[in-house]
């Protein structure tokens, strides 16, 4: 004979990441491009999203060749019928793409500027690269609440032949009130 079990209604949660290299100015991008040339952080970046939902906007996923591989991408664009290749994911706001994202303990927020502002509502940690030095650009990110941001880790590596500047990561948890 078998018995029944009631299944309770658990809700995964989820860690909702944001990640981001950024200039002691807040510049993150010019004319849709990376700025700087750090490798360490580009390894950091696909070893942290490989396997998870990256999310952002139509311009950032636009500025991408292709998509990358080993991610399910969640593009944010208010565009109707928006074109993407075959396992792109399009929704029409930063929420709809973290419900969709819901099987992903941690899913990443990748930008660009405008995303970022609407995810420090929602996101629980930033993966930050705070890039040691002053660039020109035309994309931001916000300057962070230290009353709600909690640094729990800095590492800092010195500028050499594969970094063209110092620079720090750094993981902030949101404080909870």
């Amino acid at each position: 004979m078998r018995t029944k079990f009631k299944v309770l209604n658990t809700t995964k949660h989820q860690i909702v990441t944001i990640i981001v290299a950024v200039s002691e100015n807040q510049v993150i991008g010019k004319d849709n491009d990376l700025i700087w040339n750090l490798s360490s952080d580009l390894k950091r970046f696909k070893r942290l999203t490989s396997g998870h939902y990256i999310i952002m906007g139509r311009i950032t996923f636009e500025s991408f060749p292709k998509p990358l591989p080993n991610r399910t991408h969640v593009v944010i664009t208010r565009q109707k019928n928006y074109k993407v290749p075959k396992g792109v994911l399009v929704v029409n706001s930063l929420e709809k793409a973290i419900e969709i994202s819901k099987e992903d303990a941690q899913p990443y927020i990748i930008g660009g500027g405008e995303i970022y502002k609407q995810a420090l509502d929602v996101a629980d940690r930033i993966e930050l690269t705070r890039v040691h030095d002053h660039f020109e650009g035309d994309t931001f990110f916000p300057k962070l609440d230290l009353e709600v941001w909690k640094e729990i880790n800095n590492e800092r590596i010195k500028k050499d032949e594969k970094h063209t500047c110092d620079f720090s990561f750094i993981t902030y948890e949101k404080q909870k009130h």
